[in-house]
């Protein structure tokens, strides 16, 4: 039965999945890219990067643990669902349709992506198959039309830490890979805090470490802790 997954999914040791005040320079918030140095070495990402750049002669990449979950976060997955913030930094009502994504021309979905907002847009369509859809009407509204649009394919949720606790809390993710990097964030946006994983029926079923990040694999069980 077709799943929705968190993959590969950066945290700092003290918790946050994202740095402070992001903006158009600072896409991960301040000291957000720290976290996603376990990722961005390995060869699944090389080959991401060079596919959005259009190089023609992308880094080798290093292969291991670290690139197996990279690997991992785009095998099987239909469509994808984000928060708005992951699509860009514009905040309020659209004041047009110039902002296209953080990644150019070429995303590196190559599905339906279905972005969560307050303010509707019309469908993006981009190169390589992605066509990002802006949903208005909540997380369950655009989990139906990504369930749809997948068909027998799994859907990622790729963040941002907000969107990611709101489909936690409605325990309607069935599991999430962690990334956790060996940095303190001090502050930022924090992914677990307040959430009783266990009380919502999440456990841990796996954990691996290299040398980069400690990987650790939460699923959710058939019933809740009553």
């Amino acid at each position: 039965m077709p799943k929705l997954r968190v993959l590969a999914f950066s945290v700092s040791l003290d918790g946050y999945g994202a740095g402070p005040n992001q903006t158009q320079e600072h896409p991960l918030g301040e000291g957000g890219p720290s976290l996603h140095e376990w990722l961005f070495p390995t060869r699944s990402f090389q080959r991401l990067h060079a596919e959005m750049t259009a190089s023609s002669a992308p880094a080798e990449g290093v292969t291991g643990i670290d690139d197996d979950f990279a690997a991992l976060g785009f095998e099987n997955v239909g469509a994808w669902i984000l928060g708005r913030n992951m699509f860009g930094p514009v905040r309020g009502p659209w004041p047009d349709e110039r902002w296209r994504g953080w990644w150019g021309e070429t995303p590196p979905y190559h599905v339906p992506v279905f972005v969560l907002t307050h303010h509707a847009r019309p469908p993006l369509e981009m190169q390589g198959g992605t066509v990002f859809h802006f949903v208005t009407d909540g997380i369950e509204a655009a989990l139906a039309r990504a369930r749809e649009a997948a068909g027998p394919r799994d859907v990622r949720v790729g963040g941002g830490v907000e969107t990611i606790r709101q489909y936690l809390k409605a325990r309607l993710i069935d599991d999430l890979h962690l990334a956790y990097s060996p940095v303190l964030l001090g502050r930022g946006e924090s992914l677990l805090e307040g959430i009783d994983l266990p009380a919502l029926g999440y456990a841990v079923t796996r954990h691996v470490s290299s040398e980069k990040a400690t990987h650790v694999v939460i699923e959710r069980q058939s019933r809740a802790t009553p």
